[in-house]
């Protein structure tokens, strides 16, 4: 039997439910003396937060004093130099921010335990405050992101600005790893978990439940929630066939499994269910979930990414690429970069096509005088002068290393699947195409130019990076083949084809985490240990993660079902 794509699979509570509502969550405290720090990111309604909870404990008949950090912030310009900000900054980007959440303000302030009743200590990390209990306020990023976005006086601001909105820039490179750092860092300590999704009547589980059911989760396969984002080249594929709403007019980029941001849905259904981080099972389960091998090399980080690129009805991507492990390390400090490929999961016509790869004769000092001239007055790019377009063939998979040009234009589903460091996409041309303000997007080219390799180019481009398949085992009506695999890149992308005569393929992950995609056919059931099973639907992404060991994909459906998967491989 196959069902539809699911836009929210959800997973039970452990030991423990769902909570809903302020009430339910302050029912848990105790009437005091006590201090409850209540921790969690700086996209949140803070003000309302206090409220809510001032209510609820005066409801309960619990007396409470209250202490809100952000009024203990440094002075701006000391927030900018701690977080790498300061003058002579990148306009474009930032380095990864290093900086603990103290860092954010001139001092945190002493927290007594109070006589009688409670004091609440609220703001992002109040964890490093003294403290009784810990609570973490979530709200999952893509409400952060929508907000910086819109310019929200009240949800979208950055740490150490809570007065006035803030910008994405920050978010993505000062915002989000200081505060994952430190969200993980207290993870194995949170009292109570709140998905402040809905502000008035958030959901809830206590520690214990979350760590349970986190437990549970790293020994099974897993599937995040999905969402999709609007941009200015966005398509319709996801809106039509997946069920999408489009909040800004298209469904552009499909987070499937972008690890830092995506989220697992946690209990009976959407009255009651809270959204936890992926992350945190890699970070409270890093052996179990990625491979003691993979956790050697890439600590708690998730390294592989899945999403898609919807064109269809839309327009060409950029053209960009990505920077070379050595810049990546040396300008933005991360250890690894972004290499990666485009999986054709659909095209809408015979017309669609991926630009990749330089020409054989591209003239890369002209090239860059006409994408000045393309920024600066307005003149079209001869692409095609510079870079390579293939026709988009369905099933194809090409592989984009770090410094290769490329685009995915019109018309086509692109599963990308890359590393994760996802920030960093080096610009050269937009197409002339203006930003949602109606001003020309960023094009940092001079970062691009410096990155942009020179040995991928002519016909080295469709021997090394549009790979033929080559089986790499087989069994009755099915086979595994490799699809694209580089000596550069640490993960290699496989296909498992099953036949209608095939009844199921052995699989196992051999102590290292597998990421499975339904690219074609009606779906599958992965069936592991003693009788456990979970179903995946076309354009569905799991993980399975390195505890599971064997496990056997039996194809759902009459007709050939094909499963592209990734892993980190062992050979390099």
């Amino acid at each position: 039997m196959t069902r539809p794509y699911q836009r929210n699979p959800r997973y039970p509570a452990v030991d423990g439910a769902v909570a809903r509502g302020w009430d339910a969550a302050v029912r848990t405290l105790p009437a005091g003396p006590a201090v409850l720090a209540v921790d969690g990111p700086a996209a949140l309604d803070w003000s309302a937060v206090h409220g809510h909870l001032s209510d609820a404990l005066a409801a309960h008949g619990t007396s409470a004093g209250f202490v809100d950090l952000r009024t203990f912030e440094a002075d701006w310009d000391t927030v900018l130099e701690r977080t790498g900000d300061g003058p002579g900054a990148d306009p474009h980007y930032l380095p990864l921010a290093r900086a603990s959440v103290a860092g954010v303000y001139a001092a945190l302030p002493r927290t007594d335990p109070p006589d009688q009743g409670l004091l609440v200590v609220l703001g992002p990390g109040a964890a490093l405050v003294g403290h009784d209990l810990l609570w973490y306020a979530d709200l999952p990023k893509r409400y952060a992101e929508a907000a910086v976005t819109a310019g929200d006086p009240v949800l979208g601001v950055n740490l150490g600005r809570h007065a006035a909105p803030g910008d994405l820039r920050r978010l993505f490179y000062a915002d989000w790893p200081v505060l994952d750092a430190h969200r993980d860092a207290h993870a194995a300590g949170i009292d109570r978990w709140l998905d402040l999704q809905d502000t008035g009547r958030p959901a809830s589980i206590d520690g214990g439940t979350l760590r349970a059911t986190l437990a549970h989760l790293a020994g099974g396969p897993v599937r995040t929630r999905p969402w999709f984002n609007s941009t200015p080249w966005g398509g319709q594929w996801a809106a039509t066939e997946l069920g999408f709403t489009p909040r800004g007019g298209n469904t552009a980029l499909g987070y499937e499994l972008i690890a830092p941001e995506a989220g697992v849905l946690v209990g009976d259904g959407p009255e009651a269910e809270v959204e936890v981080p992926f992350q945190l099972l890699c970070v409270l389960h890093p052996e179990e979930f990625l491979g003691a091998a993979v956790h050697a090399e890439f600590g708690t980080s998730f390294p592989i990414r899945f999403d898609y690129l919807d064109t269809v009805r839309g327009g060409n991507l950029s053209i960009h690429l990505h920077p070379r492990e050595e810049y990546m390390r040396a300008h933005f400090g991360w250890a690894y970069t972004q290499d990666e490929t485009y999986y054709l999961t659909a095209t809408d016509g015979a017309d669609s096509r991926v630009y990749l790869g330089l020409q054989g004769d591209a003239d890369i000092e002209l090239m860059r005088k006409q994408v000045v001239a393309a920024i600066e007055d307005g003149e079209e790019l001869n692409v095609e002068r510079f870079v390579q377009s293939h026709p988009a063939q369905e099933g194809r998979l090409y592989m984009i290393p770090a410094g290769t040009p490329h685009s995915s234009g019109t018309g086509n589903l692109v599963l990308e699947i890359s590393a994760t460091p996802y920030l960093y996409s080096l610009r050269f041309y937009d197409w002339l195409r203006k930003g949602a303000g109606g001003a020309p997007r960023p094009l940092p080219y001079e970062h691009a130019f410096a990155n942009l390799g020179g040995t991928r180019r002519g016909e080295a481009v469709g021997r090394d990076l549009m790979q033929q398949p080559r089986v790499l085992r087989e069994g009755d009506g099915w086979h595994e083949e490799v699809i694209g695999a580089l000596p550069e890149m640490f993960y290699e992308v496989r296909r498992v084809v099953l036949g209608p005569s095939c009844d199921s393929a052995a699989m196992d992950t051999a102590g290292r985490f597998h990421i499975l995609n339904v690219s074609s056919g009606d779906g599958v059931v992965i069936e592991w240990g003693d009788g456990r099973t979970h179903d995946l639907a076309f354009a569905e992404t799991l993980t399975v993660p390195a505890r599971v060991g064997p496990y056997r994909l039996r194809p759902l459906g009459s007709g050939p079902v094909h499963v592209v998967s990734a892993l980190v491989r062992e050979d390099r």
